[in-house]
């Protein structure tokens, strides 16, 4: 007569429930129940049981969905009919079929972890044993070749070692985002090649981002492909430009952003591979390689990364995010095409509107001080500079409008020829007063730390486009 059911447990001798358990297994055993115990890490426990399966590669435990040891469940014609997981005496009889098993043990008992899903295990069984789900295109390369090395050879660098896009590193990158894999993010130029979430996934690994990064990243590649922000035009440009992002809101904290000391520079990792992942988008999704799409002169460090967070620990500051029309507490990511840091200096200037026309003087300079009105500009200002603006009571808006209204020169100042240099705005104008950026022109940013009285200037692409054809681009940091 042929067996109706079969059990299979699943346990490991590092458990104390699964030892606890050990002599029902025997039990089970000595009855001829039809039971294979799947050992995860000693093929020797239980002892006395002939049906031991080694599993300690964890295939088993992984195609059958195991989460906790011991796990008992009953098989029917090959098919499962019923699982229960630890020790809990009423199920393991009713699954069993055995009134008084384990008569002399607790009623209950907790399980353990099944070693199928430690940290970092899952991932790697998935992609041994399952489907792991990447569609992207698989590249082979030799035993003995490294793999750093094949990344630079085919061109998939920024000049830098990237970390391999492994199918397990992938997994665990798109593990961050609860956005579908196959979900088309947009086009990226200057190709207009299709970018979904997993291309996104397999870059950002790429940029050595961690998983808990990837809604920054996707909010950022969202935002750089708003009409408005040009991102084939920035990318094509002769200028320094190239994207910087500055993120708002709980999201930069909880994934450890600096907005303090350095902010703008080395050292933190958020900060470097968020923008960095952007970056590697454009040039392996989109195409855009230096000296072909990329045409910059000169070009600037910030074509390898340029990521950072505001500063909102003064609940009298209004974030910028907030100053764009997100409520206060939203995550956000704001790209400005800029290019590098024009560093500022006042160490003198103690009164706020004796600061303002320093820090004017400052902003005239970018581009060229007699070019006006067709380049955006950040001021970021660190925090002994706000100081000085917050202790005489001055909020956001006061500080741009007095810097604007700082900005203004006369026209017969500007022109070309003016000063004997050709460079500068129409004869036409001569009679104007002129400001240095159009009313929108100028946002301001707080971020650094307490070292000294000095703050920075973020210079915008020097464009030429009108101001409505060419804007920052804010986007709500989601899930």
């Amino acid at each position: 007569m042929l067996r109706e059911y079969s059990l299979a447990v699943f346990a490991k001798r590092d458990c104390p429930t699964c030892q606890l358990v050990e002599p029902v297994l025997h039990a089970l055993a000595a009855r001829d129940e039809g039971l294979t115990v799947y050992s995860q890490d000693d093929p020797g426990f239980p002892g006395r049981v002939k049906g031991v399966v080694d599993d300690r590669g964890l295939e088993q435990s992984f195609r059958h969905r195991i989460e906790t040891v011991p796990t008992l469940i009953r098989f029917e014609g090959g098919r499962e009919v019923a699982r229960t997981e630890g020790w809990d005496a009423r199920e393991w009889r009713r699954i069993t079929g055995i009134a008084d098993l384990g008569k002399d043990l607790p009623e209950f008992r907790p399980g353990c972890g099944s070693k199928s899903v430690e940290p970092g295990v899952a991932e790697h069984l998935q992609v041994k044993y399952g489907d792991a789900g990447i569609r992207s295109r698989r590249i082979e390369f030799g035993e003995y070749d490294d793999p750093i090395e094949v990344c630079f050879e085919r061109g998939w660098s920024d000049g830098l070692p990237v970390v391999p896009p492994t199918d397990v590193r992938v997994m665990r990158m798109l593990r961050g985002t609860t956005r579908k894999s196959d979900e088309v993010v947009g086009r990226i130029p200057p190709n207009l090649a299709e970018c979904t979430v997993e291309k996104v996934a397999v870059n950002a690994v790429m940029a050595g981002c961690k998983p808990e990064y990837m809604p920054v990243v996707l909010a950022a590649v969202e935002a750089a492909l708003e009409p408005v922000f040009t991102l084939h035009g920035l990318l094509a440009t002769t200028y320094f430009s190239s994207p910087i992002i500055i993120v708002n809101g709980p999201a930069a904290k909880r994934i450890g952003m600096n907005c303090g000391l350095n902010a703008l520079g080395q050292g933190n990792r958020a900060n470097a591979t968020i923008g960095r992942a952007l970056q590697l988008i454009v040039l392996n999704v989109g195409g855009g390689r230096p000296g072909e799409a990329d045409r910059a002169t000169l070009g600037g460090p910030g074509k390898y990364t340029f990521c950072f967070a505001e500063d909102e620990s003064d609940p009298t500051w209004e974030p910028l995010s907030v100053a764009r029309g997100f409520p206060r507490g939203a995550s956000t990511v704001t790209l400005f095409q800029g290019e590098g840091v024009q560093g500022f200096v006042d160490q003198k200037s103690r009164a706020p509107a004796a600061l303002a026309r320093s820090l004017a003087m400052g902003l005239n300079a970018i581009g060229h001080p007699k070019i006006v009105q067709t380049q955006r500009a950040i001021l970021v200002l660190s925090p002994e500079h706000y100081a000085i603006f917050r202790e005489a009571g001055w909020d956001r808006k006061r500080i741009e409008r007095e810097i604007n209204a700082a900005t203004v020169r006369p026209g017969a100042d500007l022109v070309a020829g003016a000063q004997g240099v050709g460079e500068g705005i129409p004869a036409a104008r001569a009679g104007e007063a002129v400001p240095k950026f159009y009313e929108d022109g100028l946002m301001i940013v707080r971020a650094g730390g307490p070292a000294g009285l000095f703050s920075a200037i973020l210079p915008g692409w020097l464009a030429g486009r009108n101001r409505l054809e060419l804007q920052p681009v804010t986007k709500e940091i989601k899930p």
